[in-house]
C-alpha cells in the first residue's frame, strides 16, 4: 500500500522535551531523501537520520554514549526493513557511527556481528577508527562510580537498569513506495558491564518492520527485551489499532517503575508515546 511519506525520530525516552530540535533536524534530513525518488528511499531516509542523532552529544548514542562500569564506551545499533533485510551490531567500539556498520551488515551474510567482530568489520567498510568518548560521559561515569560506592541507588538501580540515561536514538519512516525502515542507535545505560547487550539491535525488542509498519522502542532495556516490546506494538498495529492507539497501550502496560517510549508508523497513519510524557521527538509528513 502506497501513501505520503511519513518520518517520525526520537531521541530516547527520558530525554527532555525541549531538545526535541535534534529529531527534528533528523527528520528533515530524512525527508530529503524520502521525497527524492530513489530507490530505498525510506531505508536511506532513517540512517541518515539517525546519523544526525548520533553525532548530537545530548543523545545517547554515537557520540552521546554512556561509558560503561569500567569505562569502555560500547554501543548497539540496527536496521530493519519491511521486506526482511536486518542488520545490526552489538557492543561496537571506535567507530563514530555505528547504524552505518549495521548497514554494511544488512549486505553480509549475517543479521548480526557483536564486540570486537563488528569493529573489524567496520574497519574492512573503509569505517575509521573514532573516539566518542566525551566530557559528559566522563562526568556521568563518575557520578555512576560514586553511587555505587555509596550504596545511594536509585530503585531500580538495584538490577542495573539505569533509569538516569536517556535510552536510544530511533528512527522510522515510510517511503513513498509505502515500505517501511526502523533504525536504533544507543550507547547504552550508566550501570552496565562490558559486554551487556540492551534492546536495541534486538529484532521484535528494540525495533520492528514488516508489511504491516515500522516501530522503535526506547526505554529500560531489560524490560523491553522481556516484553518483546516493539513486536507487540507492531501486532497491535496489524490487528487494526491505529498506530497512536498502539504506541498508548503499551506505555500503559509496561511495568513500573521502568520507562518506555514508542515510535511507530503504519499504513493508516504514525504514533508516539512515552512513559511520562518524557521524549525528545518530532513528526514530519511530506505531501
Amino acid at each position: 500500500m502506497t501513501g505520503h511519506p511519513i518520518v517520525l525520530a526520537h531521541g530516547g525516552a527520558g530525554s527532555p522535551n525541549t531538545d526535541s530540535d535534534g529529531p527534528g533536524a533528523a527528520c528533515r534530513q530524512a525527508a530529503a531523501l524520502l521525497g527524492d525518488g530513489q530507490p530505498d528511499g525510506a531505508l536511506r531516509a532513517v540512517i541518515e537520520a539517525a546519523v544526525i542523532l548520533e553525532d548530537d552529544p545530548r543523545f545517547n548514542a554515537g557520540t552521546g554514549s554512556n561509558m560503561r562500569l569500567d569505562g569502555s564506551l560500547q554501543m548497539d545499533a540496527i536496521l530493519a526493513t519491511s521486506d526482511g533485510r536486518i542488520g545490526s551490531v552489538a557492543a561496537i567500539e571506535g567507530v563514530r557511527n555505528p547504524i552505518r556498520v549495521a548497514r554494511f551488515v544488512m549486505d553480509s551474510p549475517h543479521v548480526m556481528l557483536c564486540g570486537a567482530g563488528a569493529s573489524r568489520f567496520a574497519r574492512s567498510r573503509g569505517l575509521p577508527e573514532h573516539d566518542v568518548t566525551t566530557e559528559k560521559a566522563l562526568d556521568r561515569h563518575r557520578k555512576t562510580l560514586e553511587r555505587i560506592a555509596t550504596g545511594n541507588l536509585r530503585p531500580n538501580e538495584q538490577r542495573w537498569t539505569g533509569r538516569d540515561t536517556h535510552g536510544t536514538i530511533g528512527v522510522v519512516a515510510r517511503g513513498a513506495d509505502g515500505c517501511f525502515a526502523a533504525a536504533s542507535s544507543t550507547g547504552g545505560t550508566s550501570m552496565m558491564l562490558p559486554g551487556r547487550v540492551g534492546d536495541t539491535p534486538i529484532f521484535g525488542a528494540g525495533v520492528m518492520s514488516g508489511p504491516e509498519g515500522a516501530i522503535c522502542a526506547t526505554g529500560d532495556g531489560e524490560e523491553i527485551i522481556r516484553r518483546l516490546g516493539s513486536l507487540r506494538v507492531y501486532m497491535r498495529i496489524a490487528n487494526g489499532e491505529h498506530p497512536q492507539a498502539a504506541c498508548d497501550a503499551e506505555v500503559a502496560e509496561f511495568p513500573k517503575p521502568y520507562t518506555v517510549g514508542f515510535i511507530s508508523v503504519g499504513a493508516a497513519g504514525w504514533g508516539m508515546a512515552a512513559t511520562g510524557d518524557s521524549m525528545a521527538r518530532a513528526v514530519l509528513e511530506l505531501e
